[in-house]
């Protein structure tokens, strides 16, 4: 029997799929034979601009697929040993937590507070712990309710502690119905937490109704007068773990950055570094990890089973970050809106672990400090390679900072000092032009150049060859509240695939550094596939406009019935859709889920997907600049959804954004094409095939809701401005349709 000491803190799986591995190589074989029949077909009728463009399209899709097997083609899954790690380890290394906020409004404070509550109760040592709460609304109100949280935090978190609550997010907890369960002692504190709670939100919504923000005293003093975009930088200590109790209360730090209307803010990467040299004044924690304010934890073990990875004796791989998925718990039956991210976060994040590691998705992970202070793999000293002139130009022009910056570098433990000593220090870093000529955003801390600085972070910390890990703890370790339908997920994803593309275009892109990064190759292809999601609209769009261009004007792009080279296309359809419903049904979803997430990629390619690249190539012309733009949070409770709420929650709603008008427009072409098809108009015998007809009406049934929208009324319906657009461009492409064939 292995002695404890012998045995590692984590586990290496790696996951087999052969079923998967045959179909991504038959469908890519397949696309291949696809292209060959579209060359004999110009060597046999000669060059034609209809089969030149499918045979671009069709190019693209095999390029692509190649590109997206590689992402699953080696899954690996950790499994974590958190009681071998307590057993072994007796001083936990310290870790500084950032949780983010920008709009009290979009945002709501007891939203934060939630979050900052289940983290204040994690299973981690207190005095081993800092919680720092960054406020880029400057809000009174957000500061106040973080001071009102606290009160409750005193008896919430040794209720968590003594009870081994599950979920300690009051919110969630209390949203579940344990009257009649527990001992009478712990129904008595369950009563009185869940009064106390009730109290904290009153106060808070009280506080919300009544602030006059231009007369506030006492500890708010420092609010009056303040704009969003025009303060000073606001540092204050809700709590210190002063006589540092393990079983007491982590720190907790407000902090609101300077901000003035003349330089730029850089948006949530600023905000994290702010965060991480407030922090490394404070306390210097070797480890950080960042939450969304939305994203609470789930799982009071999750910095246990982080540190298995970082702090293995055995298995000596260090990695940069631990990333965990995100998960949401307000889930609908079925998906309906596509943006549970299942697929995403069980199949495509435990394949690229398999590689170089997951991505960097902004929420919910661990780092490394020093990594982001630049330091690569196997980098032990930073005194024969850096001078003081230098840390300065690196880290800026604090002193103290410096020193702290350069104990980090060292592996040199910090000593637990006074939170409120440091405070005038970290006014000096919080300043809004304190990284003037810096390396800030370029060498060290969270990366600028991208409204997806998460993304690029983590790629750049890939390119210096570090390693990342994924967990997938049960249960899950964080949980959110996913969007609902309509404009509001459009447009995050808009934000997203515009934030891509500016990486794809930029000197950071990973095939304009292939020469001279260590991104090994797979890493590498994963992150083109990520990039490149952005331009998908563009061959996409094209293709599906093709079968409703041959209805109309009576051609056809595709092999007919009695042609055997039919087959290839069929079959590319079933298997596709085949390895798509394996992946359901692998991670315990239903065909209906398949199918919602299917045409919500659709919708989200002709929709967010398109502007995403509009926005670009108007800020490459110098017309617009692209906009980081805060989505609005929502907190719901699941508990009490009926089946006709459900019903509701899964329609689709819209409003007046130009998203709308693409696909608007290619659900009118589609309905006009099959008119025209069907009603026999077109001059001469019917050229076109069953493929054809098909093709439109699959685009037709992945795009209903937009077809429903177009009779619906209220936020329901498409608004008239959108039909009249793009029932003109319809008309038009109908138009030019017609005039080709005369």
């Amino acid at each position: 029997m292995a002695k404890p000491n012998a045995l590692s803190l984590y586990q290496k799986v790696e996951l087999q799929r052969p079923l998967q591995r045959a179909l991504d190589v038959t469908i890519f074989f397949l696309l291949l034979a696809l292209l060959a029949y579209r060359l004999l077909l110009v060597r046999t009728h000669g060059l034609c601009w209809l089969y030149a463009i499918a045979f671009l399209c069709e190019s693209w899709f095999a390029f692509f697929w190649a590109l997206t097997a590689n992402l699953t083609w080696t899954p690996v899954q950790y499994q974590t040993y958190p009681q071998r790690l307590l057993k072994r380890v007796e001083e936990f290394p310290p870790v500084d937590v950032f949780i983010t906020t920008a709009d009290p409004v979009l945002e709501p404070p007891i939203i934060t507070i939630n979050t900052v509550l289940s983290l204040l109760a994690v299973e981690y040592p207190a005095n081993k712990l800092a919680c720092y709460v960054s406020d880029d609304g400057c809000s009174a109100l957000t500061y106040y309710s973080l001071s009102e949280a606290l009160k409750f935090a005193k008896i919430w978190v040794p209720f968590c502690k003594k009870y081994t609550v599950e979920v300690r997010a009051p919110f969630r907890y209390f949203s579940d119905n344990l009257s009649s369960a527990g001992s009478p002692e712990f129904q008595y504190e369950r009563r009185r937490m869940k009064h106390a709670y009730e109290e904290l939100n009153q106060r808070i919504e009280d506080a919300a109704k009544s602030f006059t923000f231009g007369n506030l005293v006492g500890d708010l003093a420092d609010f009056s007068n303040t704009k969003p975009r025009n303060h000073a930088p606001i540092i204050k200590v809700i709590w210190e773990n002063k006589e540092g109790i393990r079983d007491g209360l982590p720190h907790l730090v407000y902090v609101s950055r300077e901000k003035r209307p003349n330089i730029t803010h850089h948006n949530k990467a600023g905000a994290m570094n702010v965060l991480t040299r407030v922090s490394g004044l404070m306390t210097n924690a070797p480890y950080m990890m960042n939450l969304d304010c939305d994203m609470f934890v789930n799982n009071p073990d999750i910095i246990l089973q982080a540190m298995c990875l970082f702090k293995d004796p055995i298995i000596r791989r260090e990695f940069a970050f631990v990333q965990f998925p995100q998960c949401f718990y307000n889930d609908l039956q079925d998906d309906p809106f596509g943006n549970q991210w299942i697929i995403t976060m069980q199949l495509t994040m435990r394949g690229m672990a398999g590689i170089q590691g997951p991505a960097y998705m902004g929420t919910g992970c661990i780092h490394r400090r020093k990594v982001l202070y630049g330091q690569s793999p196997n980098e032990a000293n930073i005194n024969e390679k850096y001078y003081d002139d230098e840390l300065y130009k690196i880290f800026g022009n604090s002193k103290d900072f410096v020193t702290s910056a350069t104990r980090v570098l060292r592996s040199v433990e910090d000593y637990p000092n006074c939170l409120a000593d440091s405070t005038k220090a970290t006014h000096e870093v919080a300043t809004a032009d304190y990284e003037h000529n810096s390396c800030w955003g370029s060498k060290v801390g969270w990366q600028y150049g991208s409204i997806v600085e998460d993304i690029l972070t983590g790629m750049l910390i890939h390119k210096k060859g570090w390693k990342s890990a994924y967990l997938t703890p049960t249960p899950p370790a964080f949980l959110g509240c996913a969007p609902s339908g309509g404009p509001i997920p459009l447009n995050h994803h808009k934000r997203a695939t515009t934030g891509l593309l500016e990486t794809l275009i930029s000197r950071n892109s990973p095939i304009a550094t292939a020469l001279f990064d260590k991104l090994q190759f797979r890493q590498r292809m994963f992150y083109l596939w990520m990039y490149l999601t952005s331009v998908q609209a563009i061959p996409e769009i094209c293709y599906a406009l093709l079968p409703a261009f041959c209805l109309i004007a009576n051609f056809h792009f595709l092999p007919k019935v009695q042609e055997p080279v039919i087959c290839i296309p069929l079959l590319l359809f079933i298997l596709f859709v085949l390895r798509q419903m394996l992946g359901y049904i692998e991670t315990d979803q239903s065909i209906r889920a398949w199918w919602n997430n299917h045409r919500m990629d659709m919708i989200k390619s002709m929709c967010s997907c398109l502007l995403g690249v509009v926005a670009v190539l108007l800020k490459i012309l110098g017309l617009s600049e692209t906009t980081f733009e805060v989505t609005k949070k929502e907190s719901a409770s699941s508990s009490d959804d009926t089946e006709s709420s459900d019903r509701d929650l899964g329609r689709f709603t819209f409003d007046e954004s130009p998203m709308f008008v693409p696909i608007t427009t290619i659900m009118m072409i589609q309905l006009a094409a099959l008119s025209i098809g069907f009603l026999g108009t077109q001059p001469g015998r019917r050229e076109f095939g069953v493929g054809e007809v098909t093709c439109s009406v699959w685009l037709v049934l992945c795009f209903w809701p937009i077809l429903k929208g177009m009779f619906a009324k209220g936020s329901y319906g498409l608004p008239w401005s959108t039909l009249f657009k793009s029932s003109a461009l319809a008309f038009l492409f109908v138009y030019l349709c017609r005039m080709s064939t005369k």
